[in-house]
């Protein structure tokens, strides 16, 4: 689904994500996950578009999609949420949601501000998809409320909702737990099961590990900057390195001769 090939990012003669090489394989759930600083949101945002690399290649689905566009990207079925908010604050929860659908509409903007027939059935035809998705992540009763009104918690659900209607393919996450209660957490980690159950794959950042540990079948750590492990979550909790990352090298040392 993703080959991320040798990238590398430098900021003023700092790296920031160094030769780092990933693939992520379809209808999975991964986690790129390391400490603070260690270039995970760099690396997602040289996935999704908003960054270019120094260096390095990114391949969607065996296409070339290194120099494209953020809108390319979207159209070739990559949808991304953001660690802070971006949702329209003023407009309701549903509007939201349709607004996701943008890369896949086909009738031209005038038919549909005219209210003609092609732009008519369109707009039903998202408002009906809309729906459906905020029935997904349980938001059907809050579709006229201004997302601003929405607590913490359901504006990620919101964000994810608009993420699908995008119809991707591959599906980037950046911290989508962040602020939940463990009650708001557990339904997100049985919403995000249940997409890649439906045939979603999935690309997480995430800092809370239990989380991450109870999510995802394959983990990618960083560390400032570099690849540093990969494999599963029950490898990844044993790896030295990930534990030096984390913990620092007296605690690895303990964990080593214990």
């Amino acid at each position: 689904m993703l080959t991320v090939d040798r990238i590398t990012r430098a900021f003023a003669g700092l790296i920031a994500v160094d030769a780092a090489s990933f693939t992520i394989t379809p209808q999975s759930i991964h986690g790129l996950i390391g400490p603070n600083g260690a270039g995970k949101t760099t690396l997602f945002n040289i996935i999704s578009g908003l960054l270019a690399p120094t260096a390095g290649r990114v391949r969607l689905s065996g296409t070339d999609i290194t120099a494209l566009p953020v809108h390319r990207r979207a159209a070739l079925g990559l949808g991304r949420t953001f660690q802070s908010s971006r949702l329209f604050g003023n407009m309701s929860v549903l509007d939201n949601v349709m607004t996701g659908m943008h890369p896949h509409l086909s009738v031209p903007w005038p038919l549909t501000l005219l209210r003609l027939r092609r732009g008519r059935a369109e707009e039903r035809l998202a408002k009906e998809q809309a729906e459906h998705l905020l029935a997904l992540v349980g938001l059907s009763a809050h579709a006229d409320r201004p997302a601003h009104t929405l607590a913490h918690g359901d504006q990620r659900l919101l964000e994810i909702a608009r993420a699908l209607a995008g119809a991707p393919r591959l599906l980037l996450l950046d911290e989508p737990a962040a602020g939940m209660n463990p009650h708001e957490t557990a339904n997100l980690l049985r919403l995000l099961r249940r997409l890649r159950d439906d045939g979603l794959t999935i690309l997480v950042v995430e800092h809370d590990m239990p989380f991450v540990m109870g999510l995802c079948d394959y983990l990618i750590v960083l560390n400032f900057g570099h690849k540093i492990a990969e494999g599963t979550p029950d490898a990844i909790r044993r790896d030295p390195m990930v534990i030096e990352a984390y913990l620092g090298s007296r605690f690895a040392q303990t964990r080593r001769d214990a």
